[in-house]
């Protein structure tokens, strides 16, 4: 009996493990930009690709939908989330107000472990801006300010940070396609430092600093993301 149970349950875990993979390679896709705003989601490609029926993929989509990286609408085919004017502009005013108030919780509730494990987040962005790694420089500044949030143990602010933080990864793709300049090295190296410094100021207790280093730290990216994604004429700077 005991081997039938021991067949059973890895037969179980397998596509467990798949639709796991699956919404991992999902993410990262919808955040590299190798699914455009706005693109389907092919069902069927995803069952055979990881080897799934459709049911656990439909499962998946709605709940990667729930995270804000793609859209779910009746007799429509699923597409990877969109960007345009209006959600950009609202990006624009809601970002800097959820970093401030993530960061500065995470400078009042975060744990030591917490805070070992962000280091270790920054110390890989700051290894992907020294060899000039466009891909893991957007991602893992992507998941350093994730784990902010949740070292910030707030369950009303996570889902609004994690939404942010798409269509930020996703900017901060579509810019640094380009080639990067001194001057634009110059502010990415900044942007490393202001990290280790969030960190410090986290580590310290200190809420205030913490909030003052964001703004700066948001500031720097909304001007470079600006020169890219803002129209002409498109005042952003009304956001602080």
């Amino acid at each position: 009996m005991k081997a039938t149970a021991d067949v059973q349950s890895t037969t179980a875990e397998v596509p467990q493990d798949r639709k796991g993979l699956l919404a991992d390679a999902l993410r990262r896709r919808i955040l590299s930009m190798e699914m455009a705003p706005g693109a389907v989601v092919d069902e069927l490609a995803l069952s055979d690709e990881f080897g799934l029926s459709r049911p656990p993929v439909r499962e998946l989509l709605r709940q990667i939908a729930a995270e804000g990286y793609i859209e779910l609408e009746a007799n429509r085919a699923p597409r990877v989330a969109a960007m345009n004017h209006d959600s950009l502009h609202s990006f624009f005013l809601a970002a800097p107000l959820i970093y401030i108030a993530t960061t500065q919780l995470a400078a009042t509730h975060a744990t030591a472990a917490e805070i070992e494990a962000l280091k270790a987040i920054q110390a890989l962005f700051r290894k992907a801006i020294q060899e000039q790694d466009v891909e893991n420089r957007v991602l893992y500044n992507d998941e350093f300010h994730l784990e902010i949030g949740k070292m910030a143990h707030n369950d009303y602010l996570m889902p609004s940070l994690r939404r942010l933080l798409i269509d930020h990864t996703r900017l901060g793709k579509i810019f640094y396609r380009h080639p990067t300049t001194d001057d634009m090295q110059r502010d990415l190296e900044l942007a490393c430092d202001q990290h280790d410094q969030m960190i410090e100021a986290i580590e310290r207790r200190d809420p205030e600093r913490a909030g003052q280093l964001v703004r700066a730290h948001f500031e720097l990216s909304r001007r470079r993301m600006a020169e890219y994604a803002a129209p002409e004429g498109m005042d952003v700077a009304l956001v602080f």
